[in-house]
């Protein structure tokens, strides 16, 4: 995999993200001061000896099920980003694939098997006491050199080996020799990735704190920064909730938080001429997008959202309204509070990183006329502020614990009245509009996912049930 598959040799960064992900800040310490043993072990002993370091470092006391959850949620984003373009053009075209790694089973199969299209993974087994990786390695031992060979051998017959094998260095002659056909790959780093639409299915949703791929200097890094960028967060946190509206604009500049501004936004409606409010409807990127709208505004704009974590109903400076998931309450609701003023909702449901929407509920087309659609985006280098498996009262302090986290705000034109409701056409119809329309600002591509379809990818679950069904390559689909 490494080296063969993958563009880069070192399985370290893989191996910091589910220490980060799984064990925190502290494991992420312990593995990256594990790691020179690990390298003198691989250089001087053998290959297999460092791996059984950085093994042991990485998932010693973690759960399988923590493992098998960043597995099939955080990995493959970084895992695809790193696909050689040759080797993945030879494993690509052929019809059963087999991947032998070193890297423990565990960690790269699900995505093997559910990006790449792999019929067999024959990867290093780890030790399980009662649910828990002992961080030990079951026999025969890591899959390097001639335990590729005997794994090779005890999972095909004499009689259909397979005609191609792939590898990139010596230690992958002994089962490259098995093969009817064997091709080195050369240490190229420099080559380019493959590109996401060749991928037999597109990454849409992905889960984890990380942005980079944490290599051993950007991991120490992240430890280092972790105390100072929580300390930011909390002043930023706190700039945001007590100032005025007006300026906290002004505050987010001083403290390195970038907004810009694109478009008119229409004027605050006026209930003394009987006027209902602004419905601002938004593209969702995190929680903190009704924030950076009203800060956009200077004026605070309540929102409506489906889930809100306590302390960030505590923190937000702006009101908001949770929502019950029933139809008619909702509806009724969001009527109310209209009347009042302008109201701000992500009718997505959830959070999206990648340049992709989701599917956009009808509910709020049917609700009111006055429709301004919002495109929101944002930049982060070093912690998303979103989370699937996580706690989410965290997520507003990983945004802004990221050194010159960035939001975009372009405010697009009222919706006529013939492209409403009240013009004849069905809320689905207005929905879905706004929602092209969105994409094409952004230059996003619109999907029928909902947050269904999100928390059983990243979660094994809609939140309501245990189950694990596999999200369908054809969901997406052009604008």
């Amino acid at each position: 995999m490494d080296g063969t598959l993958l563009r880069g040799r070192s399985s370290f960064p893989y191996f910091a993200l589910v220490a980060f992900e799984v064990g925190g800040v502290l494991r992420l310490l312990f593995l990256l001061l594990a790691s020179p043993l690990a390298g003198l072990l691989y250089y001087f002993i053998s290959e297999s000896a460092g791996i059984r370091v950085l093994i042991f470092a990485t998932f010693a006391g973690m759960t399988v099920a923590d493992i098998e959850s960043v597995a099939r949620a955080v990995l493959p984003k970084f895992y695809s980003s790193d696909l050689h373009p040759e080797a993945w053009r030879v494993f690509s075209s052929c019809g059963r694939r087999c991947v032998l790694t070193a890297n423990p089973r565990v960690m790269v199969e699900a995505f093997l098997k559910d990006y790449l299209g792999a019929d067999m993974v024959l990867g290093t087994e780890i030790g399980v006491y009662k649910g828990r990786a002992t961080g030990l390695v079951c026999a025969p031992g890591i899959v390097v050199g001639k335990n590729k060979a005997q794994a090779l051998n005890k999972a095909f017959s004499d009689a259909c080996m397979p005609e191609i094998g792939l590898g990139d260095r010596k230690t992958d002659a002994p089962f490259m020799k098995l093969c009817k056909e064997g091709y080195m790959v050369p240490a190229k780093p420099e080559v380019e990735t493959v590109s996401q639409d060749r991928l037999p299915k597109p990454i849409v949703f992905h889960d984890g704190r990380l942005v980079a791929k944490p290599s051993p200097l950007m991991a120490l890094l992240t430890i280092l920064w972790i105390p100072v960028g929580f300390l930011l967060a909390c002043l930023r946190i706190a700039a945001g909730a007590l100032l005025p509206m007006p300026l906290v604009y002004y505050a987010f500049l001083a403290l390195g938080v970038r907004v810009t501004i694109k478009g008119t936004p229409p004027p605050p409606a006026k209930k003394s001429t009987g006027q209902t409010g602004n419905l601002f409807v938004c593209s969702h990127r995190t929680l903190l997008d009704p924030i950076f709208l009203s800060t956009a505004l200077g004026r605070p704009i309540p929102a409506v959202t489906y889930s809100l974590s306590r302390l960030s109903e505590i923190i937000s400076p702006i009101k908001t309204v949770r929502l019950s998931r029933d139809r008619i309450r909702d509806a009724n609701m969001i009527k109310k509070l209209l009347e009042e003023g302008d109201l701000v909702i992500c009718p997505e449901g959830t959070t999206c990183r990648e340049p992709f929407l989701l599917r956009f509920s009808a509910l709020f087309a049917e609700l009111t006329d006055q429709l301004v659609p919002v495109a929101m985006i944002n930049k982060m280098s070093m912690f998303h502020g979103t989370t699937a498996r996580g706690w989410k009262g965290m997520d507003p302090f990983y945004f802004f614990m990221n050194p010159s986290p960035a939001y975009e705000v372009t405010f697009l034109n009222k919706l006529p009245n013939e492209l409403t409701c009240s013009g004849g056409k069905s809320s689905h119809d207005v929905a879905n509009y706004i929602q092209r329309m969105i994409a094409a600002t952004l230059s996003y591509e619109c999907t029928g996912f909902t947050r269904k379809d999100k928390y059983r990818a990243l979660a094994g679950n809609d939140g309501t049930v245990t189950e694990k069904p596999r999200l369908e390559a054809n969901k997406v689909m052009g604008c």
